[in-house]
């Protein structure tokens, strides 16, 4: 079947700001210019944009035109950065353990969160981050195929998931909720946690080529994590 005229706009759109033809304040062209460009009616191209703008990827300014808005990941409260990133700037040393990289069929609710079809295939990776010696995050991450097909031939041990994807997937839209969780006893055991240590779960989805790039949830230690941030 055959995709509507605006999604082909919003595609036409994104590719552009994904292959950095189009950056950060850049004006994109006009509805007009658009509408000639696709031989679609002006509604059509109100759409796409409209939507973009929505999903934050663009910008809207009455009586000026539209821009190429500033990645919405760049205000959140937690900033998308790699394990890695953040362990060597504290000036220690990261290193991580890979538990399960393959293939898996997405029940009802992952597929539900991740837009896909209930029983269709996705990536998944189990990795154990260190600091120092010491365990600080399991990271459990699901990833949608369609936006990195080479997802499962990486060494997770020598590159995060994190940093492979935003490399791969340029990032459009982050939404996050952390909270404090009862843990199993086989992650309790993996973090190293005592036995009445709360554990702080970050549980994230972000979004690619304008699809659920991938969903994560990431365990923390509660007497050896804590996340910052600022507006």
């Amino acid at each position: 079947m055959n995709s509507p005229a605006y999604q082909g706009i919003k595609d036409f759109i994104l590719s552009r700001i994904d292959a950095g033809i189009w950056a950060e304040g850049d004006q994109v062209p006009s509805e007009n210019e658009l509408a000639r460009e696709f031989k679609v009616a002006r509604m059509t191209v109100n759409r796409a944009l409209r939507e973009l703008t929505s999903e934050q990827v663009l910008t809207r300014v009455q009586g000026a035109g539209t821009y190429v808005a500033r990645p919405k990941y760049e205000s959140t409260l937690v900033a998308i950065r790699s394990i890695s990133d953040e362990i060597t700037s504290r000036g220690h040393r990261h290193h991580a353990q890979v538990l399960h990289l393959g293939a898996a069929i997405a029940d009802e609710a992952l597929a539900d969160e991740m837009q896909l079809g209930a029983g269709n295939p996705v990536f998944y990776s189990r990795v154990l981050h260190f600091e120092n010696d010491e365990p600080v995050q399991l990271e459990a991450r699901w990833v949608n195929p369609a936006v990195a097909p080479e997802y499962v031939l990486q060494d997770f041990a020598a590159v995060t998931p994190n940093q492979y994807l935003v490399r791969v997937a340029p990032l459009q839209r982050v939404e996050y909720r952390i909270e404090a969780s009862a843990v199993d006893d086989e992650t309790r055991g993996l973090l190293a946690m005592d036995p009445l240590e709360p554990c702080l779960v970050l549980h994230r989805r972000t979004w690619s080529q304008s699809m659920v790039a991938s969903v994560a949830n990431l365990w923390h230690p509660g007497s050896r994590y804590r996340f910052t941030g600022h507006f």
